[in-house]
């Protein structure tokens, strides 16, 4: 595990320090390179979506790294950031959202994301109980979090709460949604959220088929 994260330059390094402490107050499990598990369900039962957070920094162009970690801290270097000893390895990091293959769905602006993740904020806060334990606290966010908002087509709230509690939103600035597959892209000129939708499920559709044909192959080597 490498010890320093260089950058290309400083702007870059403190945006890195800063995403990397917004991943950590959002109660990400780890930040791996560009993009941090918002919102991540820790089992079967929990209703919490699967939300990335993803934001491309400049780099040292001989940079090679791929490693998760839970922190990472400024050195007097301005170009530099430390790295822990030890690093994570949280489930969500073997989740690989496509590079390609994008679809334009709709565009949102900055102030209906604004109201989606306040009113999710608001109704978190309203639900709970006095002095609640981690599970409830989980169970409710996952329900508040996890509710469809038709302003952001049909997307569900904890979209609009990552790309708030990460400083994606601002004023004046637009978003555009697409899709990929089983995947949901939130897209703002300061960074990108990804939602992970769930695996298609039930009986397929009977259809007609044509004469089965066998064939027999081998492998030469």
């Amino acid at each position: 595990m490498p010890a320093r994260l260089i950058l290309a330059d400083a702007p870059p390094a403190r945006d890195a320090l800063t995403f990397a402490q917004r991943a950590a107050q959002a109660g990400a499990h780890g930040v791996r390179l560009q993009a941090a598990a918002a919102l991540t369900p820790r089992g079967p039962l929990d209703r919490t979506p699967t939300i990335l957070v993803l934001r491309t920094l400049r780099s040292d162009p001989e940079l090679q790294c791929d490693v998760t970690v839970d922190t990472l801290t400024a050195t007097a270097d301005p170009l530099t950031l430390a790295l822990p000893e030890t690093a994570l390895a949280p489930a969500w990091t073997s989740v690989e959202p496509p590079q390609h293959g994008w679809r334009l769905i709709a565009d949102v602006t900055s102030l209906t994301l604004m109201r989606s993740a306040r009113a999710g904020i608001e109704a978190v806060a309203q639900a709970l109980p006095d002095k609640p334990g981690d599970d409830v606290v989980r169970k409710i966010r996952g329900t508040v979090w996890g509710t469809p908002d038709t302003a952001l087509a049909s997307l569900p709230q904890g979209v609009a709460f990552a790309a708030y509690v990460f400083g994606f939103l601002s004023r004046g600035n637009g978003a555009t949604i697409s899709t990929a597959g089983r995947w949901t892209r939130l897209t703002l000129p300061t960074g990108h959220v990804l939602l992970r939708g769930p695996v298609a499920s039930g009986l397929t559709p009977i259809r007609r088929t044509r004469p089965r044909v066998s064939k027999s192959v081998t492998s030469i080597e």
